[in-house]
């Protein structure tokens, strides 16, 4: 049934379920449904919260616990080049990372999570509070806790001191911090009675929902992500829900797996999993997936690439979906290489055009370019390659 984001928002509330797991290709709206999630839980600008931030993932009504696009965006890199100082990843001003470091003093736990999910030798540095001269030769204060900077700690003088790390290892920080909290919060809630708990500042949460925190990981951190986010939510024995969205494959994959066995207090039973689509008229579905095997992606990629093909609308990122198909397909047949499925020259090699031109548009890193559009010849080139591919190995897609 076709609905808007915020009827679907409204769906995934009224569902009384532990977990909920939605898969969605990037640009279907997952960001965006978080958004209209929060809103319906705890709405903006009621009145009641002076420190309402309009895009942070604020905790102060204490109802839902959120990471998304928006969490990332309150830390910002100070270069200052032209003073040649060091790099340092500054935090802006929100009740998110007030809560997490100042009022509950994870740091320390932040920093042993954020190097198993990258290098035990990488280390973050939280500032403490100072006063230095702005460029107005003013003094001002710097808040503790409100940078960042990171080195190299081999244990030896060879250590590399104040680097900027990667956008990957970034993502990884600030997935951190969150998973940090969340840890503390499943584990105070578990405490049965409010007046035996550390704290009661969690007391009111109802729900959780992320939304793909595994962006520019590799795979092999990717798996110990979902791996430890599933058996994080599968210790919480509160009456917290919650929605994980994403748009990796793989990390569906292992949290489909991981969140499908029952374990001690947690049963699969209280596991749902959705695919959400956007359609041609601006609405959306979700539709319900299998419990008994993960969602197949490739087999969604074929129709949605054949839909593109025949509307026109192709760029350069559905020649990613073809090559994600042409790799599964190779590996389920035996083939050494995806190249040895497309369509052979007079001399019985494939094209290296064609391979080429897959390879090329396939490794698109930039989101401007994952949009540009194809030209003629190469919506052509995508066109005939689906076809023969299709007929030449006789794929049928399931309804869903």
């Amino acid at each position: 049934m076709s609905k808007t984001l915020t009827e679907i928002a409204l769906q995934l509330k009224n569902t009384n379920k532990k977990v909920q797991l939605i898969y969605a290709f990037n640009g279907t709206g997952k960001t965006r449904l978080s958004r209209e999630f929060k809103q319906l839980i705890a709405p903006k600008g009621d009145g009641d919260d002076p420190d309402d931030e309009p895009d942070a993932p604020e905790l102060s009504r204490n109802k839902i616990l959120y990471y998304n696009a928006f969490t990332e965006d309150l830390f910002y890199w100070d270069n200052d080049l032209a003073l040649d100082a060091d790099p340092r990843l500054k935090i802006q001003p929100n009740t998110f990372t007030d809560w997490v470091l100042v009022d509950q003093g994870q740091d320390q736990n932040i920093i042993t999570t954020f190097q198993r999910y990258t290098n035990n030798k990488l280390t973050p540095h939280f500032n403490v509070e100072r006063k230095e001269k702005d460029k107005d030769d003013k003094e001002i204060t710097i808040k503790a806790f409100s940078e960042v900077t990171f080195s190299i700690e081999r244990g030896d003088e060879s250590g590399t001191a104040n680097l900027k790390i990667s956008k990957g290892e970034e993502s990884n920080f600030i997935w951190s911090i969150f998973y940090t909290l969340l840890d503390q919060v499943i584990g105070v809630l578990n405490v049965p009675e409010p007046g035996d708990r550390e704290t009661n500042e969690f007391d009111q949460l109802e729900y959780v929902f992320v939304d793909d925190p595994v962006s520019s990981l590799d795979e092999n951190h990717l798996i110990q992500l979902a791996v430890d986010l599933a058996q994080l939510i599968k210790s919480s024995e509160s009456e917290i829900r919650f929605i994980i969205t994403t748009h990796n494959p793989l990390f569906y994959n292992v949290l489909h797996n991981e969140l499908n066995i029952d374990d001690g207090s947690y049963k699969r039973k209280h596991f749902e999993k959705h695919r959400l689509s956007l359609l041609e008229n601006g609405n959306y579905q979700l539709i319900p997936q299998p419990n008994d095997s993960p969602f197949s992606y490739h087999l969604y990629l074929k129709p949605e690439l054949e839909k593109a093909i025949e509307s026109g609308q192709m760029s350069k990122y559905h020649f990613n979906f073809l090559r994600n198909i042409l790799e599964k397909t190779s590996t389920f047949l035996g083939y050494k290489k995806w190249g040895d499925l497309l369509p052979k020259t007079e001399d019985g090699k494939p094209n290296p055009y064609e391979a080429r031109i897959i390879n090329i548009y396939s490794h698109s890193k930039h989101a401007g370019e994952e949009v540009a559009e194809l030209t003629e010849d190469d919506k052509r080139v995508l066109g005939y390659l689906v076809n023969e591919f299709s007929k030449t190995y006789h794929f049928q897609q399931t309804e869903s």
